[in-house]
């Protein structure tokens, strides 16, 4: 199951959704916000995310996983602002083996980042703020000063 929240993620509900007796073993990536970025102080974060298409592609990340012979897996990405050290995003995967979920949680939280609309407003230190697509990363890419949500109701 894959979700979006814009409130605290509850990693024991989360956990317990992965849990069943033929797992023996679990994995679980927890992203964090962290305080820079690219040698630039972070000083908050929000995420906003075109929710509809971010649901239905992360769940078909998470459907794709069942190819690694995974038994359940689970995400939820945070919107909204965000504190340095808040936990953003959660992937959790059982599986009957370790090595599956580990493959797995990689491929679901590397998927999620390239594929699913969600994209960060980066506040710093020195006033400044950026608009950055999670797929992408910071690579010095210049964004303007509109929403993705404003950005989405152009047409091209």
């Amino acid at each position: 199951m894959f979700s979006i929240s814009n409130t605290p993620i509850d990693l024991d509900t989360l956990k317990r959704r992965v849990s069943t007796p033929e797992a023996g073993g679990f994995v679980a990536f927890e992203g964090w916000v962290r305080e820079n970025n690219e040698g630039k102080k972070v000083i908050a974060l929000e995420y906003e995310a075109y929710e509809e298409l971010a649901v239905k592609e992360g769940q078909r990340i998470i459907d794709e996983a069942c190819q690694f012979d995974i038994l359940k897996a689970s995400c939820v990405h945070r919107t909204g602002p965000l504190k340095i050290g808040d936990l953003a995003v959660v992937v959790m995967v059982s599986s009957a083996h370790r090595k599956e979920a580990f493959v797995a949680c990689e491929y679901i939280i590397n998927e999620i980042k390239k594929r699913v609309p969600i994209w960060k407003r980066e506040s710093y230190a020195d006033g400044t703020t950026s608009w950055v697509n999670c797929a992408h990363g910071h690579e010095s890419e210049q964004v303007s000063s509109e929403t993705p949500a404003e950005k989405k109701g152009q047409s091209s």
